[in-house]
């Protein structure tokens, strides 16, 4: 990956829906270098796909909150397990596992707290697995869905 490529994925992360002639004019290439070093990038995997940013107030979903979950077991089975229903759960947005306690950390979206209230009660605490939650509410977000850097 060169100068070249860095620029093009730096495009791409600011605004995806850039058509390949004016990308090529951004990072300074005519279209057909420009169109096959994107789609190498898309082939080797720098770039996974594209989508849309949607505003989750927009649609209703005006809670946000961190949840810490602390396992019971983590054996293999009972991680697997776990992270495939975990899969299951569309309110869950992002889902890391982690080094150390606790082993995960769980972005979720509700429309409000009562909303929130009966997915912590209904489905996160009878993943399998778990032992604790432990729930932190977001207030505001000052850095968020930020371009990788270059």
């Amino acid at each position: 990956m060169d100068d070249v490529d860095r620029k093009i994925l730096a495009e791409l992360q600011q605004d995806g829906r850039l058509t390949v002639t004016e990308l090529a004019a951004r990072v300074r290439l005519s279209v057909s270098p420009c169109h096959r070093r994107l789609r190498e990038l898309e082939r080797a995997g720098a770039i996974s796909g594209y989508r849309a940013m949607v505003d989750p107030a927009a649609v209703g979903l005006n809670f946000e909150a961190l949840v810490f979950v602390s396992m019971r077991q983590e054996d293999r089975d009972t991680v697997a397990e776990f992270e495939r229903a975990l899969g299951d759960v569309v309110e869950v947005l992002e889902a890391q596992r982690l080094f150390g306690e606790p082993d995960y950390l769980l972005r979720v979206v509700a429309a409000d707290l009562a909303a929130y209230q009966r997915l912590y009660d209904e489905r996160l605490a009878t993943l399998p697995g778990v032992q604790r939650l432990t729930s932190t509410l977001v207030m505001k977000h000052v850095v968020k869905d930020r371009p990788l850097p270059g």
